[in-house]
């Protein structure tokens, strides 16, 4: 059978004023009907570049210089948008990686999928409406007739890459690129919007090139692999044959630095530094918080009910579970940035749910927090010494020389160098986006650090070096993490103890390895079983990996 996609030598280049530069350097690789091909690597590696030239979408400075793209036999490499307008949706279709920005905020769902019908005349006017339910209710949606009149506000994330899906499903394509269309999502609804893409391409006969830096993702669901590194294939071939003979230092370092792939299944034990029983660095008891719901005189709803959990000195404690789960609410009300409804919080001996003004301001020197996205927490206008020295101008009368030698002696503890202080944050990479705000976060010398969701917004390979980073200097340090996360492949490497919470509930709770191997809850045993990655994880090479990775990417 000929294959839907053949990219054969493809290079592509970005104009800046009169210089090329080439992003992508002689690609080639087929997808054949009902298969499904991963483009895997991390940010800048060229693979969204790639897909996005298969379906005519480069930016406008976007320029191919050589190769064919062949879309059932025929190649497309130089087709005008318009000629592209006729293909897109009927022959080859987008499911994007942000449901909330990829939906018309004002229009209705039921029109937004209504519309690729009436773009293409493949349905009568008065049948266009039953279509629409009928794809709604084919990609999984509840009561497809209500949702088919619903904003996109009105739906969760996962909803909405349904509805993302329906339309690149409605006429059938040929071809479905998926682009990170699972990384906003938590890992239950990742796992369901993955099977849903699976049963489709087996209904269809449709082939799926995903676009993903997740290599549990792509070893869990591609037939075949093709790693980029800096817009050069590495190495392709069956996931099998990858996974266990790679022939590339780097495909062997993106295997070891995978969270789901990972050899050593459980943090090592640490002795912890406390020195007695109870010597815990985080108390919190019985921890109920309520939000009043329609204003005065309306109901209450209860977003944390009756949470308990104790954290040791020099120790993680990860707290799990999907949005809504409670997650926030709960680490909010940990560092006081809000008063619980009820219970007692501790926060090294200090009873933090009774300080008020300027004993809660000097409390928040012993806890601080670190973000979970490091391109939206560091201030563009700022360097990065003064993102850094910001808080010890907030929290300390000390002089410059002291400030400039605080601020030095942290930066060199998270791995980057001085010449990044005068910088600013757009001219750093994430993972050194992320090393700053853990450095400002240390600079006032906290024992306890919240994490939120720290490593989701970064690649694999560099969420490998910021979690050595983390285990380092706490090591070194003493740090007691409060790690919150929704990865439970994250939280079986980096954490000692863990809570798994459900609609604001405890459901689970433990040293890690007692919750991952005896689950209490059905709940947690879900989350366990949606880690992407264990499908094939006995297949992965045992070969060490090289290490030829920069650690302070």
């Amino acid at each position: 059978m000929p294959p839907v996609l053949e990219v054969e030598g493809l290079s592509i280049g970005y104009r800046d004023k009169d210089t090329l530069h080439r992003v992508v350097h002689d690609v080639s690789f087929t997808i054949h009907p009902g298969e499904i091909v991963a483009l895997v690597g991390e940010s800048g590696s060229g693979k969204t570049t790639t897909a996005q030239a298969v379906i005519g979408l480069l930016p406008e400075n976007g320029q191919r210089e050589a190769g064919a793209i062949r879309l059932n036999g025929v190649d497309v490499a130089n087709w005008s948008q318009k000629r592209f307008d006729g293909i897109r949706g009927s022959v080859v279709s987008l499911i994007p990686q942000d449901p909330t920005s990829s939906l018309n905020p004002v229009r209705t769902v039921g029109e937004q999928v209504a519309e690729i019908l009436r773009i293409h005349r493949r349905v009568e006017r008065r049948e266009v409406n039953a279509r629409v339910v009928e794809l709604l209710a084919r990609v999984g949606l509840s009561q497809p007739e209500l949702r088919a009149r619903q904003y996109p506000h009105e739906l969760s994330g996962g909803m909405k890459q349904r509805v993302l899906i329906a339309i690149a499903i409605a006429l059938q394509p040929a071809l479905i690129i998926a682009d990170e269309p699972t990384s906003a999502l938590d890992v239950t609804v990742q796992k369901r919007i993955l099977d849903l893409i699976d049963e489709l391409r087996l209904a269809y006969g449709t082939a799926v090139l995903l676009v993903t830096h997740d290599l549990g993702v792509a070893t869990d669901r591609a037939s075949r692999i093709v790693v980029l590194q800096g817009g050069r294939i590495q190495e392709q071939g069956p996931t099998a044959e990858l996974l266990g003979k790679p022939s590339s230092p780097y495909t062997r370092q993106l295997l070891a630095d995978a969270p789901s792939l990972a050899m050593a299944d459980f943090r090592p034990e640490r002795a912890p530094t406390a020195t007695a029983e109870d010597d815990f660095a985080i108390v919190v008891e019985h921890l109920v918080h309520d939000f009043a719901v329609g204003g005065k005189g309306g109901t209450a709803f209860r977003a944390v009910d009756d949470v308990s959990f104790r954290v040791r000195r020099g120790t993680t404690h990860a707290i799990v579970g999907e949005s809504g789960s409670g997650k926030t609410t709960t680490i909010r009300d940990v560092v006081g940035f809000r008063q619980p409804t009820s219970g007692r919080i501790l926060i090294e001996g200090t009873e933090l749910t009774t300080l008020r003004g300027e004993a809660l301001r000097q409390f928040r020197r012993k806890i601080q927090l670190v973000h979970q996205n490091p391109f939206s927490s560091l201030d563009p206008r700022q360097t990065i010494f003064q993102i850094i020295e910001e808080p010890l101008r907030n929290f300390e009368p000390l002089s410059a020389d002291e400030r400039q030698r605080r601020v030095e002696h942290i930066l060199a503890r998270v791995g980057l160098p001085p010449a990044v202080l005068q910088r600013r944050p757009h001219a750093l990479s994430g993972g050194q986006r992320q090393r700053v705000a853990i450095a400002r976060a240390l600079v006032l010398e906290p024992r306890v650090l919240v994490l939120d969701e720290a490593v989701s917004a970064l690649d694999v390979t560099v969420q490998a070096q910021i979690l050595r980073l983390l285990d380092q200097l706490q090591a070194e340090l003493g740090l007691t993490y409060l790690f919150i996360s929704h990865d439970l492949a994250v939280v079986r490497q980096i954490a000692d103890t863990v809570s798994v919470l459900q609609n604001g509930r405890q459901v689970d709770a433990g040293r890690v390895e007692d919750v991952f191997l005896w689950p209490h809850s059905a709940y947690t045993r879900e989350l366990i079983d949606a880690i992407p990655g264990k499908r094939n994880s006995d297949l992965v090479s045992q070969h060490p990996a090289p290490g030829l990775l920069q650690p302070a990417s």
